[in-house]
C-alpha cells in the first residue's frame, strides 16, 4: 500500500462474527480483487451498504455524500426525479474502494450508467429472486430461460451468483438509448415471461404474489436504481461475494453462495486465465424490437 492510499484502522475488528473475518480481511480482499471489480464499479454513482460495527449490527444503505470519506471517494451532483439535486458518491480507483471499507462499507451497488454520461445506461441486470418454496435449481433454470429469451434478440448475457439467494443475468450494452427504452425492454421481458408461465414467474414487486414463483426483478434497470457489483462482498453470514460464473459452470452449481472473501486468489485466477476471461463484456446494442 502506498502513502497515497487510505489507511485501514481497527483491522482486527470482527465484521463477520459467524465466520470470524475481520475488517482487515475485507480490506485485503478488496485490495486484491480491485483489478477485476473496478471495470464494473469505478466512475459510476454507487450505493454502499455500510455496517460500521459488523454485519450483525446496524447496516444501512448510503448513496449521498455525508462527509468523512476523504479524498479518495468523489461526488457527482445528480438531479433526482423530484427535481432536487444531491451529491452522489463514486469511486475512481482501488483507493476509493478501500476508503469506503475504512468507513465500514461491505457492499458496493453501482448504477447501470457512468458518471461521464448518466443518461446513457449500458448494462441490463435481471435479478432472479426466489419466493418461498423455490429452490436454487429452479432459479438456475430460470436464468437459462432468460438467456434463451435474450439470445432470441441477439443479445449475449452473463450469469452471476449474487452471494444472496438468487442469480443475476447481466447484459452489457453499448450506450446510446434512453432510460425509458432501457426500462421498457427489461419490463417487457419480465412481464412477457411471467404472462407465458404465470405459475413459474412473476414480474410484480408485491411479495404476496411470489410464493412458489420467481420474481424477475427488472426494476434495477431504471435511472437511480442499482444492483450489487460483480465481486462485491455481501453483508451475510460467511462473507460471501457476488461471483461471475460461466453458463457451463452454472449448470452444475448447487447454490448461490460459492465464493467468499477468502477466495480472492482463486477468483483472480479464474478471471485472468480461464473461461471467465472477458466475462461481462460484449459489443452489442439495445434491439429495436419490443419483446
Amino acid at each position: 500500500m502506498t502513502d497515497a492510499e487510505p489507511r485501514i484502522t481497527s483491522r482486527d475488528r470482527v465484521i463477520f462474527p459467524d465466520s470470524g473475518q475481520t475488517k482487515g480481511d475485507l480490506a485485503d480482499y478488496y485490495a486484491a480483487i480491485a483489478p477485476l471489480m473496478l471495470p464494473f464499479v469505478a466512475l459510476r454513482p454507487i450505493s454502499l451498504v455500510r455496517c460500521p460495527q459488523g454485519r450483525a449490527k446496524k447496516c444501512f444503505y448510503q448513496k449521498h455524500d455525508s462527509g468523512g470519506f476523504g479524498p479518495h471517494v468523489h461526488t457527482i451532483a445528480i438531479t433526482e426525479k423530484s427535481g432536487k439535486t444531491q451529491d452522489y458518491l463514486y469511486v475512481p480507483d482501488a483507493a476509493g474502494l478501500l476508503a469506503c471499507v475504512q468507513m465500514g462499507t461491505i457492499e458496493f451497488h453501482p448504477w447501470p450508467s457512468t458518471c461521464a454520461d448518466l443518461e446513457a445506461p449500458d448494462r441490463l441486470v435481471f435479478d432472479l429472486d426466489p419466493g418461498e418454496g423455490i429452490g436454487f435449481a429452479q432459479v438456475r433454470q430460470a436464468a437459462f430461460a432468460i438467456r434463451e429469451r435474450l439470445l432470441s434478440c441477439s443479445l449475449a448475457s452473463f450469469a452471476m451468483l449474487t452471494g444472496g439467494k438468487g442469480l443475476h443475468v447481466v447484459v452489457p450494452l453499448r450506450a446510446g438509448h434512453s432510460w425509458d427504452r432501457h426500462r421498457q425492454f427489461a419490463r417487457d421481458l419480465a412481464t412477457g415471461m411471467s404472462a407465458q408461465e404465470p405459475d413459474r414467474f412473476t414480474a410484480s414487486i408485491s411479495k404476496a404474489g411470489r410464493q412458489g414463483r420467481i420474481f424477475i426483478d427488472y426494476l434495477r434497470n431504471q435511472r437511480g436504481n442499482t444492483a450489487v457489483a460483480p465481486y462485491s462482498a455481501r453483508a451475510r453470514a460467511g462473507a460471501p461475494v457476488a461471483a461471475p460464473v460461466t453458463w457451463e459452470e452454472l449448470a452444475d452449481i448447487a447454490g448461490p453462495q460459492v465464493f467468499a472473501i477468502g477466495d480472492a486468489a482463486q477468483l483472480l485466477l479464474r478471471a485472468q486465465g480461464g473461461a471467465l476471461s472477458g466475462w461481462g463484456v460484449a459489443d452489442q446494442q439495445m434491439p429495436a424490437i419490443t419483446l
